[in-house]
């Protein structure tokens, strides 16, 4: 119970403290200021709003906004989003282009369950959308699953994506941002053994940490020092009496947003500071680059305490990705029963999260497939965000996963054997 009261408690502090920004706003642009035309009034009216904006945002799930996608015909074409399939943690959904012939290309991404939506990759989906058709796991905020609907950690993460492959078949080209990298590539080995026919066509892996003792992070040197026991203790918590997932472990998204704002501290308090600034000037706008980003980064979801514990042990403590000791349903899972799939290995020169090195461990683990089907790519002065969804991705890396994924279609191999 003690568990569930401080959940309530961190859920209370963000009430709080929307309210004393939404006041704020409110008392500072009382129209009777304008008698005492004092920039002190602007200032306070500023900071209610993006205090305000700011708390309201954390408990909202971003809507996807990708409204339309420009044709070959030159015209606008509608999209709409609709769930293939729908499972209690997560479900399979497409960006129909509506009007539009199926493209070559067919992509599923593999959007990470750590503290944000999938709506963080929105401009890699826009990105991609043009020239595929695009495919996307959509993790449910652990606080709304009623605990009835049972656990949730790696392996059943790792069956989740097999289950999507599966349906999506064999064309389908994964590519896995950060943190589901070494899922991915299992759920991949998973299927090369239990259903080659059902494997993707190729996998690329972005940033992840398949082998995290392979460059040290703060992340990773987090994983090293902390017991399971503390994280237990000190991280984990029962959902409270607002949600429909009352009871349930978690790892609180308002705790992991603390601990994402602490990272990069000084840099969070200058950009606040400064549209505060921009506010009280009439300089911001409602989707500027501030509420884009931060409306955004703000907006964080509860992980399923089993996923993040599993995770933190057997990918960080015991690495059982890096040294192939993996299991599902304690079946084997072994990474070199991939002979078939492409692999390329995408990696950002700056990255903090996941350091050159890691990502790249995969390639050392496919022994079972030949050399010209893997490939590697580090994105010189790239950090973590920056190799999936920033000028590096679009100018850069974007292009050279469409060319790997045109490279390893049945067509291009035959063309290459012939040649």
């Amino acid at each position: 119970m003690r568990y569930m009261l401080t959940y309530d408690l961190m859920e209370s502090m963000r009430v709080t403290n929307q309210w004393i920004g939404a006041s704020a706003q409110a008392m500072a642009s009382y129209p009777m200021w304008g008698m005492v035309p004092h920039p002190g009034f602007k200032l306070v009216e500023a900071w209610g709003d993006v205090t305000e904006r700011s708390f309201s945002r954390m408990v909202v799930k971003p809507d996807w906004g990708i409204n339309s996608v420009v044709g070959t015909d030159g015209r606008d074409h509608i999209v709409t989003v609709e769930a293939e399939i729908e499972r209690p943690f997560g479900d399979l959904i497409r960006f129909v282009v509506q009007g539009r012939p199926e493209k070559r290309r067919r992509i599923l991404l593999v959007a990470p369950m750590s503290g944000h939506y999938a709506t963080l990759l929105r401009s890699t989906v826009q990105s991609l959308l043009p020239d595929a058709d695009v495919w996307i796991t959509d993790w449910h905020n652990a606080r709304d699953i009623p605990v009835s609907d049972g656990k949730f950690d790696v392996e059943d993460y790792t069956l989740y994506l097999a289950d999507f492959m599966r349906h999506l078949g064999p064309t389908i080209n994964v590519i896995a941002v950060c943190q589901p990298a070494p899922l991915a590539l299992a759920a991949t080995a998973y299927l090369a053994a239990e259903e080659p026919k059902s494997q993707p066509r190729s996998l690329t892996l972005i940033g992840g940490p398949i082998d995290p003792d392979a460059a040290r992070t703060d992340v990773t040197d987090f994983g090293r020092r902390v017991t399971m026991g503390q994280l237990e203790q000190f991280i984990i918590q029962r959902v409270g009496f607002k949600y429909a997932g009352v009871g349930r472990m978690v790892y609180p998204g308002l705790l992991q947003l603390s601990s994402f704002m602490s990272m990069n501290a000084e840099t969070h308090a200058r950009a606040f500071s400064d549209q505060i600034s921009r506010v009280a000037k009439d300089l911001a706008g409602d989707h500027d680059k501030h509420n884009k980003f931060y409306d955004e980064y703000l907006a964080v979801m509860d992980m399923p305490a089993e996923f993040y514990l599993s995770t933190v042990e057997r990918i960080f403590k015991e690495r059982d990705i890096a040294r192939n000791t993996f299991t599902v349903a304690d079946r084997p899972v072994d990474i070199s029963a991939i002979s078939t799939v492409a692999v390329k290995i995408v990696e950002g020169e700056n990255d903090d999260i996941s350091a050159p090195g890691q990502c790249l461990a995969a390639l050392e683990l496919l022994t079972g497939l030949p050399d010209d089907m893997k490939a590697a790519h580090l994105e010189p002065g790239a950090g973590h965000y920056g190799i999936f969804a920033g000028k590096s991705w679009r100018n850069n890396i974007r292009p050279l996963v469409l060319n790997f994924i045109d490279a390893n279609t049945p067509a291009a191999k035959r063309r290459k054997k012939s040649a």
